[in-house]
C-alpha cells in the first residue's frame, strides 16, 4: 500500500489527474491500494481514526471541489480478470473498457454494447452504468463488497443491490459498501453479440432492433458512436476532458410529462413532440440531450475555460484551464436554462465531492 504525503494535514497530493475532468484540488493524504486487504486495511483505519474517506478507481464520475478533500483519499488500483465459462469475475480497479473488451475476445456476449466506457470495473454497479441498450444489471450476478456498518466483507446478489436506471443500493447509501469485486453471468452466443436494443446502434449496424450481430462488430460500432460525440478517452482531444454524461434522461409521471409536452409546444411549436421512452407504469424518460439543446444549450456552448462539448450536448467539458468552480457554473446556467424553458429539473449524474449543484 503506496502512500503520498509528506506532513500530516499538508496537502500534497494532487487530486485533478485521477479524475477524467482533470479537475480537483489536493488530497490530504492519498493512499493505493492494490489488493482487496489493502483496500479494508485503508478503510478501517479511516474509520477508527474518524478521518473523512473519499475512495477513487477511474475517477470517470467524480468531480471534486477545487479546495480538494481533506482527510484520506483511498485510490483502488487492483487488478485481476477471472473467466471461467461464461461466468466473469473483475477486480474492483479492473479497467471496465478493457474488460468488455477481453469478453468479446472470449466471445461472450452481454456488456459488448458497454465498451469505451471509462472508469472501473468497482464503479459500473453503483450507478448501474448503462449505454446503447444494455446495463450492468442485466448481466451482474454478485458484488463482493466491505460493509463499514458491519465491518466485514458482504455478497450480495443483484436483487439485493437495489438497481433501477442509474441507481444502486450503493449511490442511495453512499459510503456505506466498498466494491471490492463484481461478478457477471454472459451469454455464450458463439461470438454473436445480445440483441441490439438501441435504434442508433442498430442503424449504423444495418440491422433491425433484436437482431444479433458478431459482438466484436457490435463494440466497434458503439466505439464510433461513442468516439463521434468525445466519449471514448482521448488526452489531445478536450471534448473528452468531462466525466461523461453529466445529467440524467429525466423520468416523468403522467402529469408531468403532459405538462412537459405543453411546454415544449408553446416553445417550439404545436408539431414537436419530445423523444418519449416508456420508463415503468405511468412514467416516461424523455431526453437531457434534446432538453439542453432546445433550451439553447447548443455544441460547444460556452465562451470561458468550461465548456459544453463539441461534440455531445450531454458533456460539459474542462477545456484545459477550468477550475471546478468554472465547470459547476456551467452545469446551473445548463440546469436552470432547461427548468425555465420546459420546467424540467435535470440532475447531475456524477457525484460531487466537497461541492454541490
Amino acid at each position: 500500500m503506496q502512500e503520498l504525503y509528506v506532513d500530516p494535514g499538508v496537502p500534497t497530493a494532487s487530486l485533478a489527474p485521477l479524475t477524467t475532468l482533470r479537475l480537483g484540488g489536493p488530497a490530504e493524504r492519498l493512499v493505493v491500494a492494490t489488493t482487496d486487504d489493502e483496500v479494508i486495511a485503508a478503510v478501517r483505519e479511516a474509520d477508527d481514526s474518524g478521518t473523512p474517506l473519499l475512495i477513487i478507481a477511474g475517477g470517470s464520475n467524480l468531480v471534486i471541489a477545487d479546495e480538494g478533500f481533506q482527510g484520506t483519499v483511498l485510490r483502488i488500483a487492483t487488478r485481476g480478470l477471472s473467466l471461467s465459462g461464461s461466468s466473469l469475475e473483475l477486480a474492483a480497479g479492473e479497467n471496465w473498457s478493457d474488460a468488455v473488451a477481453r469478453t468479446v475476445e472470449a466471445g461472450l456476449a452481454g456488456v459488448e454494447c458497454l465498451a469505451g466506457i471509462p472508469g472501473s470495473a468497482g464503479a459500473t454497479p453503483v450507478q448501474n452504468v448503462g449505454a446503447y441498450g444494455q446495463e450492468v444489471s442485466s448481466t451482474l450476478t454478485e458484488v463482493v463488497a466491505y460493509d463499514r456498518r458491519a465491518r466485514q466483507v458482504v455478497t450480495l446478489t443483484n436483487a439485493e443491490c437495489g438497481f433501477s436506471y442509474r441507481h444502486s443500493r450503493f449511490k442511495a447509501d453512499p459510503g456505506r459498501h466498498v466494491v471490492l469485486r463484481v461478478r457477471f453471468a454472459l451469454e455464450d452466443a458463439e461470438g454473436l453479440s445480445a440483441p441490439i436494443r438501441y435504434p442508433e446502434t442498430a442503424r449504423l449496424l444495418g440491422v433491425e432492433a433484436g437482431d444479433r450481430v458478431p459482438a466484436a462488430r457490435a463494440r466497434e460500432a458503439v466505439l464510433r458512436l461513442r468516439a463521434g460525440k468525445g466519449m471514448v478517452l482521448d488526452p489531445a482531444d478536450h471534448d473528452t476532458w468531462s466525466a461523461g454524461s453529466f445529467f440524467t434522461n429525466p423520468i416523468l409521471d403522467d402529469e408531468q410529462f403532459a405538462a412537459f409536452v405543453d411546454r415544449v409546444r408553446e416553445r417550439l411549436g404545436p408539431e414537436v413532440a419530445p423523444p418519449a421512452f416508456p420508463a415503468g407504469e405511468g412514467r416516461t424518460k424523455t431526453s437531457a440531450a434534446w432538453l439542453i439543446d432546445k433550451a439553447g444549450f447548443t455544441k460547444g456552448y460556452g465562451t470561458g475555460p468550461a465548456r459544453i462539448s463539441t461534440k455531445h450536448t450531454l458533456a460539459l467539458t474542462n477545456r484545459g484551464s477550468a477550475t471546478t468552480a468554472d465547470l459547476l457554473a456551467l452545469a446551473r446556467e445548463v440546469r436552470d436554462g432547461v427548468r425555465d424553458a420546459f420546467g424540467v429539473t435535470l440532475t447531475n449524474e456524477p457525484v460531487t465531492v466537497g461541492c454541490a449543484l
